[in-house]
């Protein structure tokens, strides 16, 4: 990945730059449709499912080495991950695959994303969009901001504050690689109908948001772009 997962999508970093001059598909079979990061939400509680990824199988002449490998994966995703934990397991399976993953570094990076997302998305950037979603996530949000347009509404939306940003889950099915990330973020958003008058939202409140997004790359892809494969908001 671009800078080594410092930012997850090498397409982000060409969207900052033409942005600044100028003023993460795989199918999973949990797709939901889109929300929107406008609307009023309550922060709510996350349900701590963790995806279990069973670790590689030992052979006999991995025994004697057994302690030393299982003292250096304690202090492996220390920070990220509790030992031994789902997560864990899950991070193992990823790297022993790609050489190059660094959870730290894609945790920066998937933080950009968030807020690149969602900010595109507010203000119909499709092209943005459609180098970050996998293609059935990009369909649902496309459709959304098509009847946004047809009904001349606009969104607006500004980041107070990105408030964690956390893996609750990792795994690899088959060679794809896939990571669960919980935002919590401080929004202020707002829609407006075709007179400029507040639809929904607020343009002077802070609203908590709650959103799990998860990630998703083939490992054995020379391409190093991570894209968006399902959202869930509140969990």
């Amino acid at each position: 990945m671009f800078d080594i997962y410092t930012i997850i999508f090498l397409a982000l970093a060409v969207f900052i730059f033409l942005r600044l001059r100028s003023v993460l598909g795989q199918r999973t079979g949990r797709e939901r449709p889109p929300y929107d990061p406008y609307a009023a939400r309550e922060r709510t509680r996350p349900t701590g499912n963790d995806k279990v990824v069973a670790l590689p199988g030992r052979g006999p002449t991995e025994t004697a080495a057994k302690p030393a490998e299982d003292a250096r994966s304690a202090d492996r995703w220390k920070g990220i991950a509790q030992p031994d934990s789902a997560i864990a397991r899950g991070l193992d399976a990823i790297a022993a695959e790609d050489k190059a993953f660094e959870p730290k570094h894609f945790l920066g990076g998937a933080r950009a994303a968030y807020e690149m997302i969602v900010t595109a998305y507010a203000d119909g950037d499709r092209r943005t969009l459609k180098n970050l979603l996998a293609r059935d996530v990009y369909d649902g949000f496309e459709a959304v901001i098509r009847e946004r347009e047809t009904r001349g509404e606009t969104a607006e939306t500004r980041f107070v504050s990105i408030d964690s940003t956390d893996i609750i889950g990792a795994e690899l099915r088959g060679k794809i690689a896939q990571v669960t990330i919980r935002f919590v973020s401080q929004l202020v958003s707002v829609t407006r109908d075709k007179n400029g008058a507040v639809k929904d939202g607020n343009p002077d409140k802070v609203t908590d948001v709650t959103d799990v997004w998860t990630f998703a790359r083939d490992v054995t892809s020379r391409d190093p772009n991570w894209k968006l494969v399902a959202t869930e908001t509140g969990q």
